[in-house]
């Protein structure tokens, strides 16, 4: 029998630090973390490129070049070997990759089929990309929580953001205005907002040519709609019920109207160069996230 269940506010995300629940987002981080890493570590071969320029972030020390000027040397390492060597910083400015998680209301839902609910599945996504790029050199940060870093902590600086947010649950759309040029976005939904304001948002945040990702989270019901006879149907964003006479007939007129959805959020990305995975979470987690490195990488001439 099919069965299905929605992680309420407290489980997606903890408003307050006296929450309780066994089953809250921070709660299940530490489970969460540790299968991101062990995602993470069956991704192979996706290699990042660390550049030097006008950063904070220390990169190397390399030998003076003739014609450079004094004022780039670094005296007190080249008091130990008797040569001159500059200290690099990390080019940091533009060449960044900003994840965003969908924790709205619809990104609860789970059903038997699933071996996860879609929020803990992106979670999950997004912190084994988070490691996997910093794993490569690049530097990662959440759209509207922290700045981009290349820290080995990155995993904890993310789950430690998304927990003192008490804001984010209510958004199902990224933050709104364009990316750096040269930057890279991935956004993880389940696209269950109106197509034309995830559209409108995905246009604007590639106006300035940044390049991005969509990996689109679903559930094997919400895709296949298996039911039959009378049934009645909860909008979790907008707390509003359906009831359907017959949802075998129903449930066709409802995958033609999804598969029009998906072709809006499709067509939305072609027109900004971006791209569109379809990940549903009967399905490992390391086939999203070795999909979206692999595109990462191939968009930055990286694969």
């Amino acid at each position: 029998m099919l069965r299905t269940r929605v992680l309420g506010p407290s489980e997606r995300q903890p408003a307050k630090p006296i929450l309780t629940e066994s089953l809250d987002l921070a709660a299940r981080l530490p489970r969460l973390i540790l299968e991101a890493r062990r995602v993470s570590a069956s991704v192979h071969g996706i290699h990042g490129r660390r550049r030097s320029g006008p950063g904070e972030t220390f990169w190397q020390y390399r030998p003076l070049v003739a014609g450079e000027s004094a004022s780039r040397i670094d005296w007190r390492r080249s008091a130990r070997d008797g040569h001159l060597f500059v200290r690099e910083r990390e080019w940091e400015a533009s060449h960044s990759i900003w994840l965003w998680i969908d924790r709205s209301a619809s990104m609860g839902f789970a059903s038997s089929l699933a071996q996860a609910s879609k929020i803990d599945r992106a979670l999950v996504a997004g912190f084994a990309l988070a490691e996997t790029m910093v794993e490569g050199g690049e530097r990662v940060g959440h759209l509207g929580l922290t700045r981009a870093m290349a820290s080995r902590r990155i995993v904890e600086v993310l789950a430690q953001a998304l927990v003192a947010d008490t804001r984010g649950g209510e958004a199902d759309l990224p933050p709104d205005g364009p990316l750096p040029r040269l930057a890279d976005a991935i956004i993880i939904t389940d696209g269950l907002t109106p197509g034309a304001a995830l559209a409108h948002r995905i246009g604007t945040m590639a106006s300035s040519g940044a390049r991005g990702h969509v990996l689109l989270i679903a559930d094997p019901i919400e895709e296949t709609f298996p039911f039959t006879g009378q049934a009645e149907l909860f909008d979790l964003e907008d707390g509003l019920t359906l009831r359907v006479g017959d949802a075998g007939s129903w449930g066709e007129e409802y995958r033609q109207r999804l598969a029009a959805h998906r072709d809006a959020i499709a067509e939305a990305c072609r027109k900004a160069g971006w791209t569109l995975t379809l990940h549903r979470t009967d399905r490992p987690a390391s086939e999203a996230v070795l999909r979206i490195a692999s595109l990462v990488a191939a968009a930055r001439g990286l694969a």
